[in-house]
């Protein structure tokens, strides 16, 4: 397939980025289109899904207004988990979709894990708990509080389903994705008619479900035309941000885990058996490789929580790198712990271990000894801590991987590399591709057009590890009165400013 580029577009909170992959894995374009957050209320959070669609436009003609002579022969899609699009029966979306980190849902989440028969149930249904980041407690809250839109609903996709929808005019998605439904039973491949007829969902509004890497759909003259793509280009299934993400840097066997930051952050390790977390404070989901699970915590606020730092009291200096340099040597600065400052980063509620969606944020033990540095330690710290309690969940399910991969903001900093290696107590490292979802996707692509047999055989090509930080035992040891105060925190401050 000599000249052939695959190109893999990633629908994130932030923005619809896209990027053309030759087939040696090298990245010949990149574009990004930026979206915006609305908030109506505290604690929800909702999108356009059209903007998605436009920004998908934009950052698509800005790669070929690059390279105008491109032979992009396959199409790959990863977006951000759960968030609802609704539409109707002509296609059209009925209202905002409610995202990933909307918390609204409390009400409906508690409805469902009741109807269910308690979590025990919902275990055995669908390998997860009710939280309100998923998509089902979305269509009840549409049901029961805008019933009117509720009676148009047609169809219920995903973020990056609706663009595929967009591209090519097939509803369809793919296990990794449908896993975040919690309509979806990832141990046995399939929609979960159990939980559907429990809460009076008709299975009819949900697509089919096909291969992460299996074409589902080819652009249609009308995307063509927006797009600037070639009429017949095939589109494949993809997969979720989280799980395109881990393809990306090469975390698709299991054995291996990979911790990433991102407007959330996370903690993820594939498994070669749908194992479930008996508390349920870890997700279980299908990657996108068949036949391979994996076991993820969640942190809701982890680059989120630092922008929002760097926004509200940092604001002097800018968005550049410079500026996180800058941080990064405040941070620096400080020993480790703080000097007795600790910051919650649960700005928007927290998943994992908490799963409680009205969790709120904190800095706890200031003085007037402190100043910004101490600050942007603790917030750094406090994300980091916060990703420390799904490595802790792993390794007593018996996943206790060597090493951990870092990819997103998290790898991109060699403080926050070393921090991160010192609370984790592990080595950590990098890959020599920093794209994120989206480069995961244009490997999906890529198989799916033939250019590499399986996923595993993409990565081999494609990937090189890149050691980092391994810490010493000491300096391990350094944070552990500092990460018990953290975990102290939340069962004291529960009920308080908003957490209850």
């Amino acid at each position: 397939m000599a000249g052939a580029l695959f190109l893999g577009l990633d629908v994130g909170t932030s923005g619809v980025k896209a990027i053309l992959v030759r087939e040696d894995g090298e990245v010949a374009a990149s574009a990004l289109t930026p979206l915006t957050l609305s908030t109506p209320q505290p604690g929800w959070a909702e999108q356009d899904p059209d903007a998605w669609w436009q920004a998908t436009i934009a950052s698509i003609r800005q790669l070929r207004a690059e390279m105008p002579d491109a032979r992009i022969v396959s199409v790959g899609i990863s977006g951000q988990m759960h968030s609802s699009v609704f539409l109707d029966r002509a296609g059209e979306v009925i209202r905002p979709a409610l995202l990933w980190c909307d918390g609204r849902t409390t009400e409906q989440c508690a409805e469902i894990t009741r109807r269910a028969g308690g979590e025990d149930r919902l275990r055995d249904w669908v390998r997860n708990p009710a939280l309100e980041g998923f998509t089902l407690p979305k269509v009840l809250w549409l049901r029961q509080r805008e019933p009117e839109a509720y009676s148009r609903l047609a169809t219920v996709l995903l973020a990056k389903d609706f663009i595929r929808y967009r591209l090519t005019g097939a509803l369809a998605t793919e296990p990794s994705d449908a896993s975040g439904t919690l309509m979806y039973d990832p141990a046995n491949l399939r929609w979960s008619d159990d939980i559907l007829n429990a809460v009076g969902v008709p299975r009819a509004l949900l697509p089919e479900v096909g291969g992460s890497s299996e074409v589902l759909g080819t652009v249609t003259a009308d995307a063509a035309r927006l797009t600037g793509l070639d009429a017949g280009t095939p589109v494949v299934g993809g997969g979720a941000d989280n799980a395109c993400g881990a393809a990306g840097v090469g975390v698709v066997t299991p054995g291996e885990a990979v911790a990433s930051w991102g407007t959330s952050g996370t903690v993820l390790a594939p498994t070669a058996q749908p194992l479930v977390d008996p508390g349920l404070r870890a997700h279980t989901f299908c990657h996108v490789v068949p036949g391979v699970w994996y076991l993820m915590g969640v942190v809701l606020s982890a680059a989120g929580a630092f922008n929002w730092y760097h926004q509200q009291l940092a604001r002097e200096l800018d968005e550049s790198g410079a500026s996180r340099r800058a941080l990064d040597a405040e941070a620096a600065s400080v020993p480790p712990g703080a000097e007795g400052v600790t910051f919650l980063p649960y700005l928007q509620g927290e998943r994992t271990p908490h799963r409680d969606a009205s969790a709120r944020g904190a800095f706890v033990g200031l003085s007037l000894a402190h100043t910004r540095a101490h600050l942007t330690r603790a917030v750094l710290e406090g994300v980091c801590f916060a990703l420390r309690d799904s490595v802790a969940i792993l390794q007593e399910l018996g996943l206790s991987p060597h090493s951990l991969l870092l990819t997103g903001g998290g790898a991109k900093s060699p403080f926050l590399q070393r921090l991160q290696a010192e609370v984790f107590g592990l080595p950590v490292g990098t890959v020599n591709r920093e794209e994120g979802p989206a480069y995961g996707a244009a490997l999906l692509a890529a198989v799916g057009a033939g250019a590499f047999p399986d996923m595993a055989a993409a990565v081999r090509s494609t990937l090189t590890r890149i050691p980092g930080d391994t810490p010493s035992p000491s300096s391990h040891a350094a944070y552990d009165e500092a990460y018990a105060r953290f975990r102290a925190l939340y069962p004291a401050l529960k009920g308080v400013a908003g957490a209850n």
